[in-house]
């Protein structure tokens, strides 16, 4: 490949992938192209040959926007590299290799992406609230990691787990035991249609079933805005694991600053109030600031990083995996 040097930041979750470039001075960065395909999970984990055949095109278009030009950085923050990442890291990098001549590829939880976009490389802890939700703290020594163990085992407070109580909630209404929400049953019909006895056989079998648990979260929000009382519990109940996921990924005295990032927030003062109630009471000694960026822009972030020679985050065999 010929022309200006760029480098590449792509962002891998449960709704799918986005992917932007970064671009020298003087040369105007296209707009960031997505697929709506979330990456499937393979028996090694996140599956790179599927990842692969999504980016190709994405990173072809981006390249054509601006051009032409030369790829020599990549970072990859994926939702599940900590724990799922074994092929991606296996294969992903020769991969890109083949494909765009790019030697310099980072492969990043989406927590430290998320870290990156919000803080840049300044010590403190970052709380990623999406789909799922996962916390990251650091010194720059090391990282602290707190959650992202998934849907079956964590991710408490996140997108999925918000959606999935609610959908109890559903339930619960539609058997009439206690602790059912009808409003929260009205919206699951209009979701998934009647009977709800049919969900089950609608929702287990979905690779893709973190996603649309989430999807339902949105409904959630809107009965509590609307006062529901079992909406406004599990909102609450989401504001104190958030708050928890805070505290544990601080240094011990939580004196540092703390940034909340991801499409949860997008819920607003129904999630927002409680959260903030909930940090102040864990975190008193933390500085909350605004997050710089997203999980994209931390990519891309660790992308032009990488590509300087400039990358002081922790690098970690897990976490934050740079093949050269």
């Amino acid at each position: 490949m010929t022309g200006p040097p760029v480098v590449l930041g792509v962002d891998s979750g449960g709704s799918g992938l986005r992917a932007a470039l970064g671009v020298p001075d003087g040369l105007r960065a296209p707009a960031p192209v997505r697929s709506a395909e979330p990456v499937r999970t393979g028996p090694r984990g996140v599956d790179a040959a599927h990842m692969r055949e999504q980016l190709e095109p994405m990173v072809r278009q981006l390249l054509a926007d601006v051009g032409g030009g030369r790829l020599v950085a990549v970072a990859v923050g994926a939702a599940g590299m900590a724990t799922l990442g074994d092929d991606l890291r296996g294969r992903l990098p020769a991969a890109l290799a083949e494909l765009f001549g790019v030697r310099r590829v980072a492969l990043a939880a989406d927590a430290v992406t998320a870290y990156a976009g919000a803080l840049g490389q300044r010590p403190g802890a970052v709380v990623a609230a999406g789909t799922g939700l996962i916390g990251l703290g650091t010194d720059l020594t090391a990282w602290r990691r707190t959650d992202g163990w998934g849907h079956l085992l964590g991710d408490c407070g996140g997108g999925a787990w918000i959606g999935r109580a609610g959908l109890e909630a559903a339930m619960r209404d539609f058997d009439g035991r206690r602790g059912g929400s009808a409003a929260l049953r009205a919206r699951a019909e209009e979701m998934f249609g009647r009977p709800l006895s049919g969900l089950p056989g609608q929702l287990y079998p979905r690779p893709d079933r973190t996603a649309v648990l989430a999807a339902f979260a949105p409904e959630v929000g809107r009965c509590a805005a609307d006062g529901d009382p079992v909406a406004v519990r599990v909102l609450r109940e989401a504001a104190g694991h958030i708050a928890d996921t805070a505290a544990a990924a601080c240094p011990p005295d939580g004196a540092c600053e703390v940034a909340l990032t991801g499409g949860l927030l997008k819920l607003g003062d129904v999630l927002l109030d409680p959260l903030e109630a909930q940090l102040t009471e864990r975190l008193p000694h933390a500085r909350r600031v605004a997050a710089a960026g997203d999980p994209l822009d931390g990519a891309v972030r660790i992308a032009a990083d990488l590509a300087a020679d400039t990358l002081k985050l922790p690098r970690d065999p897990h976490l934050l995996y740079v093949a050269e």
